[in-house]
């Protein structure tokens, strides 16, 4: 028997030609030689089979068809090589040796390994879709609310503007700053009750025993008197004395240690334009300071007059000042470059007729003070014996004088004295009724108030020379000033 299979055609039939759904990969000729096993070798045929063998190939049964809904996958040979067993190889009938082996396409176990290989990898492929799509979405979700978080952050973040670092607070003595720190803890705040009711002023310590300097209209009447310090420490205070004339007046606290006494200056050495300091409680601000020029000296003003009567007109030859001044201020210092007082805080000129209240109106520029040394004298005269003592030169003068200068009256007053004291300082310098002074220590004088404002800045006993018109022609006569109580 030969060892090759019989090839007639009547026991074998010739297999038709291929399907034409199916076509060989497209690779190379070889290209997956190294990947698919050698055709199997048939054993040699058996020279004497057993009885009942069949080895007719005319008994083999034509291999079926292959269905027609099956189709190769359309990956590379060879991309499913690690899980599909080697196709099966026939011996080939073809006498020509070189011919390379033919994969056969209709096994059943490669056909069936690929479809569940390729089946299986769109799974997986599909899974990872969905895990990918699933992550990136979660990842620009969370960059977005990241973001968002961050921009909210931002926008509450309270702005901070560039600054300058903190410096050293120290100021120079002469500043303002520097005048005010010196004088401050010196200055007051006096809340008085009264029977007409409460008000609010300001004063200055003299001295260590509790003395306190203030303007005579802030405590008159009062029923009782708070100071208070600028530490906001508050005690209450009694009144030592007063005087109308000056618009001065002493209170004096006990029991108050540390006290600040204020350095006293001298008025005489007041120029214009020197800078000065205001420190007050204007509307009940307390340790308010202001700042300023000397704008005028020897500034004859008047104040006071509600009584009618002019038991209650003060007479002062004030420092005129630009600082602010206002309700309030009144009694407070006014200083110099030195932190010395040179001043106390009086008067202002208001605008013209007041609120509808009848308060005065605030500041516009133009405060007048007394003079520190005139303020000294007489808060002396009122710690000794509570009353101050004003210089007089014995004379009564017609205030309804309408010329230039202070005419002495010629007549008698309503209480029947003379209009020249008998004796007095102006009797003896040579005065008579009708004259017309017009100088004062060669200051010229326009009216009575302006009469009185100076021979006031002066200390009784002080000599001041008068120039007197009489009968049209012009006398100097000199005087010694007298003494008179106030009230």
């Amino acid at each position: 028997m030969s060892d090759s299979q019989q090839t007639d055609p009547a026991a074998d039939p010739v297999p038709g030609p291929l399907p034409r759904w199916w076509s060989r990969p497209a690779d190379p000729v070889g290209a997956h030689e190294a990947s698919v096993p050698a055709p199997r070798a048939e054993p040699p045929a058996d020279p004497d089979p057993a009885p009942g063998t069949d080895t007719d190939p005319v008994a083999a049964p034509a291999p079926a068809p292959v269905p027609q809904w099956w189709s190769r996958p359309a990956d590379p040979v060879g991309a499913h090589e690690g899980s599909v067993p080697p196709p099966r190889t026939e011996p080939d009938t073809d006498t020509d040796a070189d011919a390379e082996p033919r994969y056969d396409p209709w096994g059943a176990r490669p056909l069936q390994a690929v479809d569940r290989g390729r089946a299986g990898s769109r799974r997986v492929r599909l899974r990872q879709g969905i895990v990918l799509a699933l992550g990136t979405a979660l990842l620009a979700g969370g960059i977005g609310g990241y973001a968002g978080v961050l921009a909210e952050r931002q926008a509450g973040t309270r702005l901070e503007l560039p600054q300058a670092a903190r410096a050293d607070r120290g100021r120079a003595p002469e500043s303002v700053a520097g005048i005010a720190a010196t004088a401050l803890p010196g200055v007051v705040t006096l809340h008085v009750n009264g029977a007409k009711g409460s008000s609010t002023g300001t004063g200055f310590v003299l001295d260590g025993q509790g003395h306190i300097l203030t303007n005579n209209h802030v405590v008159n009447g009062a029923r009782s008197i708070t100071v208070t310090f600028s530490t906001g420490e508050s005690v209450a205070a009694e009144l030592v004395g007063g005087d109308t004339g000056y618009d001065l007046a002493v209170v004096k606290v006990d029991g108050v240690r540390g006290l600040r006494p204020l350095a006293l200056g001298n008025s005489e050495n007041v120029e214009v334009g020197d800078p000065v300091v205001a420190i007050g409680a204007p509307f009940d601000l307390s340790n308010t300071v202001t700042a300023g020029i000397i704008s005028a000296t020897g500034r004859p003003i008047t104040a006071g007059g509600d009584k009618g009567d002019g038991s209650d007109v003060s007479y002062v030859d004030a420092l005129q000042t630009d600082a602010p001044i206002n309700p309030g201020n009144s009694g407070g210092p006014l200083l110099d470059a030195k932190a010395q007082v040179i001043g106390i805080n009086s008067a202002i000129r208001g605008g013209d007729g007041g609120d509808s209240s009848g308060q005065q109106r605030g500041s516009i520029g133009l405060g007048f003070a007394i003079p520190v040394n005139q303020g000294k004298r007489v808060a002396e005269e009122l710690m000794r014996t509570g009353r101050a003592t004003h210089p007089v030169i014995g004379v009564t003068l017609d205030m309804d004088y309408p010329g230039d200068g202070a005419r002495v009256g010629e007549k008698k007053g309503e209480d029947g004295k003379p209009t020249v004291t008998a004796g007095g300082p102006g009797a003896r310098a040579g005065i008579r009724p009708g004259d017309v002074i017009t100088k004062v220590d060669g200051v010229r004088v326009h009216g009575g108030d302006e009469l009185v404002i100076k021979i006031r800045a002066h200390r009784p006993g002080d000599r001041l020379t008068l120039t007197v018109l009489r009968e049209g022609r012009e006398r100097t006569l000199e005087v010694v000033l007298g003494s008179a109580n106030g009230s």
